[in-house]
């Protein structure tokens, strides 16, 4: 059974609402159907009358047929408070109210955002159209950081097609579509982050491993201290927070990933070949790793998944089908329970 089979009872017991920003994507509009007939969530997609009619065309099927309808994000009696909760946020930066509604009238994404913040929904799922970049400028200016996280981040969720040698099938990978050279401190935030992403996807406790290519200082650098900083720090974080999780590092990967070798690299470590989230020291071997995972071991990689945030909202890869924005949606319901 793959992550989102097990995602399926859970989500369709919440009956929550998710925003679709990108109602002018027919990949869209076939991803919101199949949403609701299959009693996922209530899709609020947002489009213009007109946008609505091209998209649906293209499709070849209508919201109406799955008794829905969309949301002109342009013209909504909603705009004047979601416009108005804006301007709160960003009158500081010198913006004035009647910027603000110009940006959540003509950019459907801060539209969408702002629902999202004001408790109008549960989260938000774009990115099929809109680049990264735009999608995290939207969901900091709207919804922020969580309590007691300063940066945003993201993981990818990897359904590996066989187990790891201590038995998971699911592991998550962070950070590798978000922060290109993280710091220790941001480190730090970047695990914390991912825990919770774990626990609210498998309820399951996480288990961290903060990768390197050293393993409890068998090499010297600086890239090793950092991970080694960054151990220490995320420990003292989740003491402090009571906050249920095992973490350890600096390891290397097969350290963190087989018993075996762990057994004989790692003795006296916390992890023992059993982890369950890897913690990449920065972008560019999280982005190098998780797709060669996906390509050589047949895995299904969902993501990048955006965390760290104080509400869920999430981005697409833009070549995603209707089925990847489904699977989105299951996990950001899930990230919102």
């Amino acid at each position: 059974m793959n992550i989102l089979e097990r995602l399926i009872p859970r989500v369709q017991a919440a009956n929550k609402r998710v925003v679709l920003p990108e109602g002018h994507d027919p990949r869209v509009i076939l991803a919101a159907i199949k949403l609701r007939r299959a009693h996922l969530a209530t899709p609020i997609v947002l489009a213009t009358p007109e946008e609505l009619v091209l998209a649906e065309q293209e499709a070849g099927d209508s919201l109406a047929s799955a008794g829905l309808t969309s949301l002109d994000y342009t013209r909504s009696d909603l705009l004047p408070t979601l416009a108005a909760a804006f301007y709160e946020k960003r009158k500081t930066k010198g913006m004035t109210l009647a910027e603000a509604t110009q940006i959540v009238r003509s950019k459907r994404l801060y539209f969408g955002n702002m629902m999202v913040d004001r408790g109008l929904a549960d989260g938000l799922v774009a990115g099929s159209i809109a680049s990264t970049p735009d999608m995290l400028r939207a969901a900091f200016q709207c919804v922020g950081t969580a309590k007691g996280i300063q940066l945003g981040s993201s993981c990818f969720v990897m359904d590996l097609k066989h187990p790891t040698p201590s038995g998971d099938d699911v592991l998550l990978y962070a950070d590798c579509g978000v922060n290109p050279c993280p710091t220790a401190e941001q480190l730090v935030d970047i695990a914390h982050a991912t825990a919770v992403s774990y626990r609210a996807l498998l309820n399951k406790q996480p288990r961290l491993a903060f990768l390197s290519f050293s393993t409890k200082g068998s090499a010297q650098h600086e890239l090793v201290s950092k991970m080694q900083q960054a151990t220490l720090l995320t420990q003292q974080r989740f003491a402090a927070l009571g906050f249920d999780a095992v973490v350890d590092g600096e390891v290397q990967a097969d350290a963190a990933l087989v018993p075996k070798v762990a057994a004989s690299k790692n003795p006296n470590g916390t992890i023992h070949g059993d982890a369950n989230v890897l913690i990449f020291p920065d972008l560019q071997a999280g982005n190098i790793c998780y797709k060669i995972t996906e390509r050589l071991a047949a895995a299904m990689a969902y993501g990048p998944i955006l965390q760290g945030l104080a509400k869920p909202i999430n981005d697409l890869s833009r070549g995603c089908s209707p089925d990847d924005i489904v699977g989105v949606a299951c996990i950001t319901i899930c990230q919102s329970l």
